[in-house]
């Protein structure tokens, strides 16, 4: 019975309980006084009543002036009492009689007094058994399985033509489609079915949208479930749930589970929390048990998603657990372009819109950051009223994207311009003029998020390894806006902090990191032995003496220095350029382009093949 039909069922019954109260008590009637039959009489042969109405051995007497009385009498028959007492019949004609059957409710008072108490009990003792069976229902379901099951259904169905790019990515998991499509084929040559597939990649990069394309590829169900979702504060219940999901998956075999961010469940054992048999743990020995248990050929295939393998534990990881490893990174231009392709399907685009040049300007974006590119880019052009999405919206939603919205609001004063001016200047100038560094694709000096000033820097390829002469004219190029302003104003301020932070950070991890110090040599000093329950940089034990760990810094800081005064000579070098870039920003905010590029005829142009020059040491 739901819900609505009680709600009924319960107004009908305060309805018939209130009727009745209302017919037994009179409530609403109109006030009759009662009085003694002797005075009827006497009122009658005087002439003053008009009407009798008689219900049994009550009288309800209606007198001509309106008032309404009320008596009772004891005879048989009203016409013959009356007379009995000396009314004539030329007084009785002048009255209107009328008999009406006996009102007589004790029967129903009776019933009602009776009923009512039981029904009210025996509704009290519905409610109640009704609350303990569904605390008993809730308690049984407590260990049952949260997964979300999705049917392979034509509407929402995900294939592989819906992910771009990912190609050796795809080529791994159409294995997996066959064998849950065509097991017997396998079968004939004694392969067995995959157990499970890890897949790996940073956060955007399409683990779950890839999870649901095998499902809707092989058209099979599709159990979904988060790693998270198997802890409770009570020890077995995640085990139970594991229990739980693995039964329903076998009967509804062939299928997929999806556990994703298995992390939260699958951390590496024995870290020191809670002993053995601490929630999380008892969770990861089922799900090992269930992946290698004694039962075969059940056609179920667990895929699971982490961006931390590092913390796995080992036994997921073993063959007949995890069978395939599949990688995700970030796309590259060619396939920045074809997910951008999948993304613009949809959306009005204006004529002319280069998506290869959008994939050009994005590199590290993961699909998840294209795609809210584009959601970006469509809401822009709404807010400007347009019908159609256009270049400028794509370009501006980069920015926004990587930079945060542009704050047009913030007032800045004349002083405040000019550092900016001079300091964002002082970026591009040494980014223009030293062969290592990318391209500079735009300079503003308009606030965006937390920066009051930017300088956008546009590679013309996606780099996979990084030279240290890279990193040193990098390093120089990020270290330019505090060179800038030490020699223009020959003071400093606060908005170089994000830049030393940044410089500071790529200093040190080619020194511990990269083997890039030839005084330190090629040795990895940071080791990371992370603790589930330590942050990242409580989790990191260094493995080195104090006495190196001086020289770790001592080399930061030269790398610093060095890369501080290539800036700064590089600045002194072209300061004619620097002066008049920084006041074509105050007079035009933003520079980007080819207009950019006109006003350094003399800069060299960075090639594909960059010029080689010997490293500093």
């Amino acid at each position: 019975m739901n819900r609505s039909v009680r709600s009924l069922l319960y107004l009908i019954g305060a309805v018939m309980i209130v009727a009745l109260v209302y017919s037994s008590t009179g409530v609403g009637q109109t006030a009759k006084e009662e009085v003694p039959v002797t005075r009827v009489i006497e009122q009658i042969k005087t002439g003053q009543v008009d009407r009798i109405e008689a219900a049994g051995r009550e009288l309800t007497v209606k007198l001509a002036n309106g008032k309404t009385e009320t008596t009772k009498y004891t005879g048989d028959s009203l016409p013959q009492y009356l007379k009995d007492f000396g009314v004539t019949d030329a007084q009785l004609a002048k009255v209107e009689i009328e008999e009406q059957g006996a009102k007589d409710y004790s029967v129903w008072i009776n019933l009602a007094s009776f009923v009512l108490p039981l029904l009210l009990i025996g509704g009290f003792l519905f409610f109640m058994l009704r609350q303990a069976q569904s605390g008993n229902n809730q308690a049984m379901s407590f260990g049952r399985s949260r997964a979300k099951l999705f049917n392979a259904e034509k509407k929402s169905k995900v294939t592989f033509k819906d992910v771009a790019g990912a190609h050796e990515s795809k080529e791994e998991l159409e294995e997996i489609v066959q064998f849950l499509k065509y097991p017997a084929k396998f079968a004939q040559l004694g392969a067995e079915i995959p157990k499970g597939v890890m897949m790996v990649g940073p956060p955007g990069t399409g683990k779950t949208l890839l999870a649901r394309a095998v499902a809707g590829e092989a058209d099979v169900p599709f159990f979904s479930i988060s790693g998270s979702e198997f802890v409770e504060m009570f020890v077995g219940v995640g085990a139970s749930r594991v229990r739980d999901l693995f039964a329903k998956a076998k009967r509804n075999a062939p299928c997929i589970i999806f556990i994703d961010e298995i992390d939260a469940v699958g951390r590496q054992r024995g870290a020191g929390l809670g002993g053995s048999h601490d929630e999380r743990e008892q969770t990861l020995n089922q799900i090992l048990t269930e992946m290698d248990g004694f039962e075969q050929g059940t056609n179920v295939i667990v895929i699971a998603a982490t961006n931390r393998p590092d913390v796995l534990d080992p036994a997921l990881l073993r063959p007949g657990r995890f069978d395939r490893r599949v990688l995700l990174d970030r796309p590259d231009v060619k396939e920045r372009k074809l997910i951008l392709e999948v993304h613009a399907k949809g959306k009005p685009l204006e004529k002319g819109v280069d998506l290869g040049k959008i994939a050009r300007q994005t590199p590290g974006f993961a699909g998840a950051d294209l795609k809210n590119l584009f959601n970006e880019a469509a809401i822009l052009a709404a807010r400007r009223d347009k019908k159609k999405v256009g270049q400028v919206e794509l370009t501006n939603s980069i920015e926004k994207v990587m930079l945060g919205p542009e704050r047009r609001s913030r007032v800045m004063s004349e002083q405040a311009k000019k550092v900016t001016a001079y300091h964002e200047a002082g970026h591009a100038l040494v980014a223009t003029y030293l062969p290592r560094t990318d391209p500079v694709h735009k300079v503003s000096i308009i606030s965006r998020g937390m920066a009051g000033g930017y300088t956008w820097y546009l590679p013309d390829e996606d780099k996979l390894l990084h030279a240290k002469p890279d990193f040193e004219d990098e390093l120089a190029a990020m270290l330019a806006g505090h060179a800038a302003e030490r020699e223009v104003f020959k003071e400093v301020t606060t908005g170089a902090s994000s830049d030393i932070q940044k410089a500071t950070e790529l200093a040190r991890r080619m020194v511990v990191d990269y083997g890039m110090s030839e005084k330190l040599g090629p040795i990895a000093y940071r080791e990371k032995d992370e603790m589930v329950f330590l942050g990242r940089e409580l989790g990191e034990q260094k493995h080195y003496s104090e006495k190196v760990a001086a020289e770790i810094d001592a080399e930061v800081k030269r790398i610093i220095d060095t890369a501080y005064a290539l800036a700064q000579s590089t600045l002194k070098k072209h300061r004619k350029k620097l002066d008049m870039l920084a006041a074509e920003l105050i007079k035009r905010e933003t520079i980007e382009g080819e207009e950019y590029d006109k006003l350094f005829p003399d800069a060299p142009k960075l090639q594909k093949a960059k010029p080689k020059r010997k490293a500093r040491a």
